[in-house]
C-alpha cells in the first residue's frame, strides 16, 4: 500500500514523463525546442549577386536556391546562425550558378531530405557534380512543374505556378533556363508571398494566361534580380504586391535592378527592398498577419 507521499511522488514523475514526451515530439527535423517557431517566417538571403531565400514553417525547413560559388561559406553560416541541421526540402530552381552555386557546400554541410529542381539540364561543372552527390548520398529527387503543391510545414504550402509545358527554348532551340525557372507561390493562411525566381516576361505572361487571379500576393521576391526582362505591367497587376524584394549584388556586372523596374514598383508604391541595400529580409507571419523587416539601411 503507498502511502500519500509516495503516490504524490510517483504522479509528479509521471507528469515529468508526460511534458518531456511532448517537447520531443514537438522538435522538427533538424531542429532543437529552442530552435522551433510559431507561424511562418521567410528569410531572402543576402548572398550577394544570387538567389537564396530560406523557409521555416512548422518545424520544418525549405531552402530554395543556393546562391553563387563565391558566397557559399556566407549561405552555410547563415543557415548554421538558425541552428538547423537538416533541410527538409531542397528546391533548386533553375540551372544558372547564382541559383546553384552554394549548392554542393548545402549537401555537405547539412543533412538534405528531398530535392527538386526544374529538369531543365546543363552541363556545367556545377551541375553534373550536385546530381552525382544527390545520387551518391541516395537523397529523393523529383521535378516540379506547373500546378503541383508541397506541405512545407505548419500548414504552410507552395503551389508550383511555372514551368510550364511546352518548356521555352531560345533561339538556337537551347533550353530557356529563366523562363523555364521554378516559380512558386506560398501561402500560409490568408498570407501569400509569390516566389518569382528568374521568370521574364513569356514566362510572366503564360502564368496570368492560367493561373490570373490566383497570383495575388502581399510579397514578391522580383523576377531575375530586377531585370528589364520581367516584372511586366501584367504581371505585377495580377500579383499586385503591397513588399517587394530585389535579390541583387552590390555594385553587380549587370547594372541590376534596372531603373526603369525600380520606377515600375515606385510608381504603383510598393514597399520595395533590396538585398544590396537592406540586407537579409525576413518576412513573418502568423496566417492572418504579416510583418517585414530588413538587416539594414
Amino acid at each position: 500500500m503507498l502511502t500519500w507521499w509516495q503516490k504524490r511522488s510517483v504522479i509528479a514523475l509521471v507528469v515529468v514523463l508526460i511534458l518531456l514526451a511532448g517537447l520531443a515530439a514537438g522538435c522538427g527535423a533538424g531542429q532543437t525546442a529552442s530552435q522551433k517557431t510559431a507561424g511562418l517566417v521567410v528569410k531572402v538571403l543576402d548572398v550577394g549577386q544570387g538567389d537564396s531565400i530560406l523557409i521555416t514553417a512548422g518545424g520544418q525547413v525549405t531552402l530554395i536556391d543556393t546562391g553563387d560559388i563565391p558566397a557559399r561559406d556566407k549561405l552555410v553560416g547563415y543557415i548554421k546562425k538558425e541552428g538547423i541541421t537538416t533541410i527538409d526540402t531542397l528546391i533548386l530552381t533553375h540551372a544558372h550558378n547564382d541559383h546553384i552555386g552554394g549548392v554542393a557546400a548545402v549537401l555537405s554541410q547539412f543533412t538534405v531530405r528531398q530535392v527538386y529542381d526544374s529538369g531543365q539540364a546543363t552541363t556545367t561543372a556545377t551541375y553534373r557534380k550536385y546530381l552525382e552527390t544527390v545520387q551518391q548520398k541516395k537523397i529523393p529527387f523529383a521535378l516540379l512543374k506547373a500546378g503541383d503543391q508541397l506541405d512545407v510545414g505548419g500548414g504552410a504550402s507552395l503551389k508550383i505556378l511555372s514551368p510550364g509545358k511546352p518548356f521555352f527554348t531560345e533561339d538556337d532551340g537551347k533550353p530557356d533556363f529563366n523562363n523555364n525557372a521554378i516559380v512558386a507561390r506560398l501561402t500560409y493562411g490568408s498570407f501569400a508571398m509569390l516566389l518569382a525566381a528568374d521568370a521574364e516576361k513569356p514566362a510572366e505572361e503564360r502564368m496570368v494566361k492560367q493561373f490570373g487571379p490566383e497570383l495575388k500576393s502581399a510579397v514578391l521576391k522580383v523576377a531575375h534580380h530586377g531585370s528589364n526582362t520581367s516584372s511586366s505591367p501584367d504581371f505585377l497587376k495580377a500579383v499586385a504586391p503591397e513588399a517587394a524584394i530585389i535579390t541583387v549584388g552590390v555594385n553587380n556586372d549587370y547594372h541590376h535592378p534596372h531603373p526603369s523596374i525600380v520606377k515600375r514598383y515606385t510608381d504603383r508604391k510598393v514597399n520595395l527592398l533590396r538585398t544590396d541595400l537592406n540586407g537579409t529580409v525576413t518576412i513573418s507571419s502568423d496566417g492572418k498577419t504579416w510583418s517585414i523587416a530588413k538587416e539594414k539601411g
